[in-house]
């Protein structure tokens, strides 16, 4: 197999990874002129969208040749709104740069995607970016790297005259370095020693460690993820790029994958073609592909033919016909396939773990009533692209929803369907997604015989969850009382059936069990238990009544001392709870947590109230008990299955309504 490095750069907004990125592909030869953010000519943010604003909102992998080495490099989004994009490409990288600024250092985001590599054990190399800008202060960073994110640097380099235009970098293990130098020099051998015993041993003992014996050390030990090399640069000037692409050779592994096994590959991103339609990007985990192949969609449970493989070099998209274990591509051919589906086997391909999670809903309109159906296609097209906004149609109500992770996303939706759909939108004002769930014990019993043909009988034991623990069910009758085909009709029913309760919002927390059931030897089909599934867990739930679940964000709040008893003061009012502070260097920290509906816009105050000082982390923490008065029920969508007489008819065909039909 060919040496291939499947990387990403990664970073909270504005510390410049995206023209990092422009730097390594002109390098690479895989662009004859360097794009700008500016100017809105950066290759990978190709959206007319991200040209305007100067930001990416979407992920963007191209591939190029540096020494040998095939590298495809996928740029990310750095805005939190975005984090789904970031949370994709995880799932198919072999290492991350993550970039951080040497004026701004360790912002909140850089804390989620930090924690979210070292969770997937992924190599990561970490490039201070900005070290001519005033107020850069290399050696400050690294220490709140070494503080803050726990992160084991190893500083390969050290810089001259830093905070100006002359600001020069230097090899930390070859050239004559300064004092800054001797001191990042110090820390990076206590990182080794720390990491490897050998090498501790050698430290304690008072040897010299030779230069290439540490290299060589850091190199293997960032392989396993267990050290992070540490860059300096200025991007916009090209300044430290070809040292980084040198380290993206030497100190990341070879892409993970089994040429001998059968295929198996993920889909991480969905883009449209006009001519060739829904193109995924995949990356191979083992096996190959080639052009006219056959492959088992293993989620969907269905058959794939693959049409035509293609890479992306620079912004053009090349035939190769073929793909080989460990790269990454776009295939074409499969119309109905989304992100997150696994092409023959799951062998290598690692689990999906959330960065963030869409906590607010929110209503879109059409501007012109004629575009209305034309705005339903497009939202489909993109929820497709992105699974997590979640796309909501109540055709009875004519009201689409969208689930979102911050307002700034909104105004990128707005622009989006706008400049590609050519529909004008307007949004509601977004609300906090709240969840219900049983406020004591109960039975839900529905007996559906009638009108004939049908006939299903069920009763469920409803019982309120341990928080965090979702929906689970079991059934506890035979095949005797109701056939496999049959249970396993409930079963699939559930999820459905749980997505609006007795105020509106979906059920979780909930243990379903079937207790009880009957079928009929002539009369009952699998679509009867379809249809009396909703309609005897809804009667249950009616009858126990169900309370109402925020959610609630841990987080994590640096600020100078003199504003500890405002911020205090404003996170009591927030109903937050939280632990004493602890303070080092005329600073406060403080940890707890917070309802999601009273902190959207803390951040924003926070900063205003600290002038730009205060830096606050949050992290989805989970749904806890609502009180009194806090939440807000809103309205069913469609038909209730209380209503038992109008979901008869509805499931079973005989009005157009909203979804449900057999």
């Amino acid at each position: 197999m060919q040496n291939i490095r499947n990387i990403a750069v990664l970073a909270h907004v504005d510390a410049g990874k995206t023209t990092i990125t422009e730097n390594l592909l002109y390098l690479g030869g895989a662009t004859r002129k360097m794009g700008s953010v500016d100017t809105g000519s950066a290759i990978t943010d190709s959206l007319q969208i991200e040209k305007e604003r100067g930001i990416s909102v979407r992920s963007a992998c191209t591939s190029f040749m540096w020494k040998d080495t095939q590298i495809n490099l996928i740029d990310t989004p750095g805005h939190v709104d975005f984090s789904a994009e970031v949370e994709r490409v995880l799932r198919v990288l072999d290492a991350a740069i993550l970039v951080v600024s040497a004026v701004e250092g360790v912002q909140a985001h850089t804390h989620t995607l930090y924690e979210a590599l070292c969770e997937r054990k992924i190599p990561v190399l970490i490039f201070i970016n900005k070290i001519d800008r005033s107020g850069a202060d290399v050696l400050q960073v690294i220490q709140d790297l070494q503080k803050e994110l726990k992160a084991p640097g190893f500083a390969l380099q050290t810089c001259s005259k830093e905070a100006s235009n002359e600001a020069a970098i230097l090899n930390l293990w070859l050239d004559e370095i300064n004092e800054l130098g001797e001191e990042l020099k110090e820390l990076s051998l206590e990182t080794l020693a720390n990491t490897d015993e050998e090498v501790l041993e050698r430290y304690l003992d008072g040897e010299t460690l030779e230069n290439n014996y540490c290299i060589s050390k850091a190199q293997n030990l960032c392989k396993q993820s267990l050290i992070n090399p540490i860059l300096l640069g200025v991007a916009k000037n090209g300044s430290g790029m070809a040292e980084l692409l040198d380290a993206i050779v030497t100190y990341f592994p070879n892409a993970s994958a089994e040429s001998e096994d059968e295929p198996s590959a993920l889909v991480f991103k969905i883009e449209h073609d006009k001519t060739l339609g829904r193109l995924a990007h995949i990356r191979m985990f083992g096996g190959s592909l080639k052009n006219r192949d056959s492959i088992k969609n293993l989620i969907a449970d269905r058959d794939e033919k693959v049409a035509q493989i293609r890479k992306i070099y620079t912004n053009k998209q090349v035939d190769i016909g073929s793909l080989q274990a460990g790269d990454i591509g776009l295939i074409s051919g499969m119309p109905e396939i989304q992100v997150g589906d696994i092409l023959g086997s799951k062998t290598g391909i690692p689990e999906n773990t959330a960065l963030q999670i869409p906590l607010l809903t929110v209503g879109v309109k059409s501007k012109s009533e004629a575009d209305y159906a034309k705005l339903a296609e497009a939202l489909q097209e993109l929820s497709s692209e992105d699974p997590l906004l979640q796309f909501e149609w109540f055709k009875d109500d004519r009201e689409m929803n969208l689930h979102i992770m911050g307002t700034i996303q909104m105004e990128i939706l707005e622009m989006l369907l706008r400049s590609r759909f050519g529909i004008e939108v307007s949004f509601d004002e977004p609300k906090v997604v709240y969840k219900e769930t049983p406020a004591k014990e109960t039975e839900g019993y529905i007996r559906y015989t009638m009108p004939k043909p049908c006939w299903a009988v069920l009763r469920f034991k409803i019982e309120p969850g341990e928080r965090g623990s979702g929906v689970i069910y079991e059934s506890k009758i035979g095949v005797n009382d109701v056939l496999q085909k049959y249970q396993n009709e409930v079963k699939r029913t559930i999820p459905k059936a749980l997505e609006q309760g007795i105020q509106g919002w979906g059920i979780t927390d909930i243990k379903i069990t079937l207790i009880e059931g009957e079928d009929h030897e002539m009369h009952s089909r699998p679509g009867d238990f379809m249809i009396a599934t909703p309609m005897g867990l809804m009667k249950g739930l009616d009858e126990a009544g169900t309370n109402l679940l925020e959610p609630v964000l841990n987080f994590r709040i640096s600020a100078p001392e003199e504003f500890l008893g405002k911020i205090a003061g404003d996170l009591n009012q927030m109903r937050a709870v939280f632990a004493n502070p602890s303070f080092d260097n005329g600073k406060f920290h403080l940890e707890g947590q917070v309802p999601a509906a009273t902190s959207m816009d803390f951040n924003i105050r926070l900063s205003s109230l600290t002038g730009g000082k205060g830096k606050v982390k949050f992290g989805f923490s989970g749904y806890q008990d609502c009180p009194e008065g806090e939440g807000r029920s809103r309205e069913f969508k469609g038909v209730n299955p209380l209503d038992q007489s109008q979901w008869i008819l509805h499931a079973r065909g005989a009005f157009k309504t909203n979804e449900w039909r057999l």
